[in-house]
């Protein structure tokens, strides 16, 4: 049988002494969520079999359960070598509580389905035998914690989509040596013509860091670490900055003792002013457009590495730059094309079905978002980091501002290399960027707004339009007039191949191909002749299920003229990059 998503899951920090665990695993649904009090992690079979990493949910798992899974169980024997050498257990992310069993015994607890984690099983482990993997996944409604566009509902409906249970990317496992690298942090500078790292190490060896760019030496280092973290200096010979479509990337090779790790890193600047972004200290017109991460067969989970690569040209065939990678923390497999192909994207969770006015809910979230920051630090096509997005009222209750206070400190506090959007859309607490939402379709009404003969004039329109009176009634917009201003979601126009009636978008549907690419046309150049916006982000790249908003379809087919569509979304590339 082979094996699926074969390849390294995390290019940033890669072993070659690694062991993909993908495949096949028992599985067994728990729907009472007895099997804790049942103590199936003594067991040494379970009733079924699923293909890890797909979720239960999915055609590709061989389950395709789409009612709420309160709870799963998955088993895996494997025979560990006998090498002297310490063993970690990675999962790529589990969705939403997990329980992992090392031969009966409980090794780890997380909680949070977006990010993953690694355990040091060898006190666990039989070496030279066969050992036994029990992970216990607890998961259920949506609602009341972080799960994105998964749905509430039975059924999808809108734009939510089927939920994810469980393992739905990689697991893998790793022999380490026992003095080795835990993690490394760069931070590339043009203009010092280094690159400074912030190296975690366990053990007193030598480290030697080796920087190349196309195989060329760049610039080295050898130096005698102690356990911690520890700072060091490459100088760099040469320069190549990273942009929008050249993904430059330096190949790093770091070796500590007999421990070695490949890794990369991109020298890039990533900023706003008050007039717009700024890629490397040059002003760019951010073209982009939403990316929900969704995929027919495989839901939350690309059946190949190719189907994640795809996403991305098909987004530049459409005259896009980037994308916001909406309500789902992204695999760093995407992220590694990303970085590789130039690619600009925004991090952003998954807080869709949190209580915002309830502060208890902070924690959990909190933790797992400061895990994704650390995580994707090193990725050069992340420019900037979006904690939220639309925080909306719940039961009649407002949000309780310190929530979104506490997530953007938080944020800038771990990396202050980036900008922040505090929240995208809705209401504004505090951000480096004013982040708007509109699904207008009218052209008189998005012209009225967007065509304003001043700043102040175009945000008193937004507020006053009875679209955003939800919004309006907790914020004057002309307050964030001396911040840039991003339209981070608009459009949303549907269109169904099997008939303008079917499906679900926003506004009504054109009733033609020509009405679409009419209003393509007006709403995206609006936004370009707009002195006051500094980007756009269309609503969406493909359609999910019954949401028929895409310019693809969900097997990824062209519902347009390409050609067309990049045409208008590059619409006065000369002067606004």
């Amino acid at each position: 049988m082979s094996i699926p998503r074969p390849e390294h899951p995390n290019p940033q920090f890669e072993r070659e002494n690694w062991v993909n665990l993908n495949g096949e695993w028992e599985f067994e649904l728990d729907r009472g969520v007895s099997g804790l009090d049942r103590k199936f992690y003594e067991r040494e079979s379970l009733n079924s079999k699923i293909t890890v990493p797909f979720c239960p949910e999915s055609v590709l798992s061989g389950i395709c359960n789409t009612d709420y899974l309160n709870c799963v169980w998955y088993l895996k024997k494997l025979n560990i070598e006998d090498n002297g050498l310490d063993v970690i257990l990675h999962f790529g992310a589990v969705d939403y509580e997990s329980y992992v069993y090392i031969n009966g015994k409980e090794t780890y607890h997380n909680v949070g389905g977006y990010v993953g984690f690694d355990i040091d099983i060898t006190p666990y482990i039989r070496r030279g035998e066969e050992n036994v993997i029990t992970v216990c996944a607890k998961d259920g409604h949506p609602n009341g914690k972080a799960s994105g566009k998964q749905c509430e509902n039975y059924y999808s409906i809108e734009c939510c989509y089927t939920r994810t249970t469980g393992i739905w990317q990689t697991v893998w496992l790793e022999y380490v040596e026992k003095s080795r690298i835990e993690y490394v942090k760069y931070y590339p500078s043009a203009e010092q013509k280094n690159v400074q790292m912030e190296i975690s190490v366990k053990g007193e060896e030598k480290l030697s860091v080796v920087c190349e760019y196309k195989g060329k030496t760049q610039g080295s280092v050898d130096i005698s670490l102690k356990s911690g973290v520890n700072r060091i200096v490459v100088p760099l010979d040469e320069i190549y900055l990273w942009e929008a479509g050249c993904g430059r990337l330096y190949d790093v090779t770091l070796t500590y003792g007999k421990d070695k790790v490949k890794s990369y890193f991109g020298i890039r600047t990533s900023a706003f002013d008050k007039d717009g972004y700024l890629l490397n200290g040059k002003r760019l017109f951010l073209r982009t457009v939403l990316d929900q991460g969704y995929y027919k067969n495989g839901i939350y989970t690309a059946e190949t590495d190719e189907e994640l690569c795809r996403d991305i040209y098909l987004s530049f065939d459409a005259g896009f730059n980037g994308a916001r990678l909406h309500q789902k923390v992204f695999e760093p497999r995407f992220l590694y094309h990303c970085d590789r192909l130039g690619y600009l994207v925004f991090g952003e969770s998954a807080n869709a079905h949190l209580d915002y006015s309830d502060m208890n809910q902070l924690a959990p979230f909190l933790l797992e978002w400061q895990k994704e920051v650390k995580r994707d630090f090193n990725h050069p096509s992340i420019i900037g980091w979006c904690p939220l997005n639309e925080t909306w009222d719940w039961e009649n209750r407002h949000q309780n501002d310190d929530f979104v206070r506490t997530l953007y400190y938080t944020t800038k506090a771990m990396d202050s290399t980036r900008p922040c959007i505090g929240t995208s859309g809705n209401y504004q607490v505090v951000s480096d960027i004013y982040d708007l939402h509109d699904y207008i379709q009218e052209k008189e009404d998005f012209e009225k707004i967007y065509l304003a003969k001043t700043k102040e004039e175009m945000l008193e329109n937004y507020d006053s339009h009875p679209w955003h009176s939800g919004v309006s009634k907790y914020q004057n917009s002309k307050e964030w007039a001396h911040l840039p201003i991003f339209l981070s979601e608009y459009g949303g126009t549907r269109w169904n191949e099997d008939g303008i009636n079917g499906g679900w978008g926003y506004g009504n549907g054109p009733k033609t191909v020509d009405e679409f690419f009419e209003r393509y046309e007006y709403l995206t150049k609006a936004l370009i002749k707009s002195p006051y916006i500094c980007g756009f982000c269309y609503t969406q790249l493909y359609d999910i299920e019954q949401e028929v908003n895409g310019l693809y379809t969900y097997e990824r087919k062209p519902k347009f003229d390409m050609k067309k569509i990049k045409a208008i979304t590059q619409y006065n590339s000369e002067k606004r990059t």
